[in-house]
């Protein structure tokens, strides 16, 4: 295999697995009582290596589910489409959906919403309901006529409302932004006119506005004609494009269209916002920023040294100051989600496969770190916060992530103390997680 994105732990497992009783060292918190689920790509069939890009992917999910002080079961499923259902010689039984694309793979996502648990994509296609032991029980929208969310809807912490934006490569110079509330109806849509196709997989949410990003990774006609049926693994159809214009889009949370404000920024490409909130007359957001990505290499990440910045938008005079707040390479940041459009204290974001696995802790009020580093070439991916309590304050909980430990060729769940990111708990898994995408801790009230 040509593609470093099909090596190592990003190769594909070829199984699902059911494992009980896991063992365990150290001691799970009494308070963790639900399941801990993190989507990812993971082809079923062969694929070709040389056109095959890492977002496009069948989905997986992985999950662990922890009562008690034990990890009752690993299982690991594929997100049933009917392709992949196809794909995987079954018959597929599921509900089917009226949305564009519905047979590309949900992998970049798992969230709780409304009681339901959902897979989504990065690109607009249909999300996929999964019942409590991570079967599919077919496409959801919340009754929407829209396509499905991109990767990283947000739920506000006051109302418990899931607000999403939806983007995809057919939906010309349109996204939508729609709000469900905390029973899973959905109570808002606003189409909102954009610049072109542009790739948009997060955006970001204040206690007052919605922060949309227009970057330079355009749909790529020339690309996206040689991708073949949707859910074939096949090659990605959007590329840097430094004509493309770079701008931030500030709507107030309850405005139309013409209520946008495009602020042009120097070009970069943002995948992952941290979070942000309002300040007086200006927006603070953090996020990760890539100088460019999807230039050169068609086929994953690859390019660019991802850092945590901070743009502090100056709403009355319409600009964005850029700073640099930490400008080591890290990815999958986090926040408390109690935190979700309000002022944050502290960030967490993994570092990996460019140096040491480690995971860090930002102190933004005291403009300090904290550095876990797993050791003996572990690699780390995302790690989700759970507070200790409903009330508890902010970082007083634990993060979960899984780590991969190369001399095994397994891996592990981790639980750390978010304080001070000493080790909890180890969860031993008898099976390897390939790297994958994003993931949530999903209560046993909302499964």
């Amino acid at each position: 295999m040509s593609s470093v994105f099909l090596r190592g732990n990003f190769a594909p497992v070829r199984e699902e697995r059911t494992v009980t009783d896991l063992a365990v060292t150290g001691r799970i918190p009494d308070f963790l009582d639900g399941r801990y689920l993190r989507n990812g790509p993971n082809p079923v069939t062969e694929i070709d290596p040389d056109t095959y890009h890492w977002y496009t992917g069948d989905g997986m999910v992985h999950g662990i589910r922890l009562r008690g002080g034990k990890a009752e079961w690993y299982r690991n499923r594929w997100v049933r489409s009917p392709a992949i259902a196809a794909r995987l010689g079954e018959a597929y039984r599921g509900r089917r959906s009226a949305f564009p694309l519905p047979d590309v793979g949900a992998n970049a996502n798992v969230v709780g919403h409304a009681g339901r648990i959902l897979a989504l994509t990065g690109a607009g296609a249909a999300c996929f309901e999964l019942d409590g032991d991570l079967s599919t029980a077919g496409a959801s929208d919340f009754g929407s006529a829209a396509y499905g969310y991109t990767a990283h809807p947000k739920t506000d912490p006051l109302t418990g409302e899931l607000h999403g934006v939806s983007s995809w490569c057919g939906g010309g110079g349109t996204v939508r932004y729609s709000v469900t509330d905390a029973a899973g109806n959905l109570t808002r849509e606003v189409d909102i006119e954009t610049g072109g196709r542009a790739l948009m997989h997060d955006f970001a949410l204040t206690g007052q506005h919605v922060i949309l990003y227009e970057l330079p990774v355009p749909y790529d006609a020339d690309q996206g004609a040689h991708v073949s049926l949707p859910g074939t693994n096949g090659p990605f159809p959007y590329r840097w494009n430094p004509d493309h214009p770079a701008r931030i889009g500030v709507m107030p949370r309850s405005g139309g269209s013409a209520d946008v404000r495009w602020i042009e920024i120097h070009p970069c490409y943002v995948m992952h916002t941290l979070n942000a909130y309002d300040d007086g007359d200006f927006v603070v957001c953090d996020v990760i920023r890539y100088d460019k990505l999807f230039d050169a290499d068609l086929r994953g990440p690859s390019e660019g040294h991802p850092t945590l910045y901070r743009w502090t938008i100056d709403l009355p005079y319409g600009k964005v100051r850029a700073e640099p707040l930490d400008d080591r390479m890290q990815e999958c940041p986090r926040i408390d989600d109690r935190r979700c459009g309000r002022k944050h204290r502290y960030g967490y974001a993994a570092r990996f496969l460019e140096g040491p696995g480690e995971l860090l802790k930002h102190d933004l009020d005291r403009g300090e770190d904290i550095v876990c580093s797993f050791g003996d070439g572990r690699q780390p991916g995302e790690f989700t916060f759970v507070p200790r309590a409903p009330d508890s304050a902010e970082d007083d909980g634990v993060l979960i992530g899984f780590v991969y430990a190369p001399g095994s060729r397994l891996s592990n769940l981790v639980i750390l103390d978010a304080a001070t990111l000493e080790t909890v708990a180890t969860v031993r898994l008898p099976v390897r997680v390939p790297y994958g995408f994003h993931g949530n801790w999903i209560p046993s009230q909302r499964a």
